[in-house]
């Protein structure tokens, strides 16, 4: 036996405008979860850099940081210069 169901011009439209709007919806929320997810997989594996890391990259390059050396690079690091 099929089950055959006809369906009026605008009980169709919307059924499908419905399918449209949970769809999105679906996939708003799963792609919000995984760009979560993904941002804090990328902290881990490269976290910002700390006042030792510079203190250490100056070391390194045979100089002795002042606080203010350190401060300014900081300071670049956070505007992304």
């Amino acid at each position: 036996m099929i089950l055959a169901t006809t369906f009026s011009a605008g009980g169709l439209a919307g059924m499908i405008i419905g399918i449209i709007i949970g769809a999105l919806l679906i996939g708003g929320i799963a792609g919000f979860f995984i760009t979560k997810a993904m941002v804090k997989k990328q902290l881990k594996e490269n976290p910002p850099i700390n006042e030792a890391q510079i203190r250490a990259m100056y070391m390194s390059m045979g100089r002795k940081p002042s606080e203010g050396d350190i401060r300014r690079t900081m300071n670049a690091m956070k505007k992304g210069k």
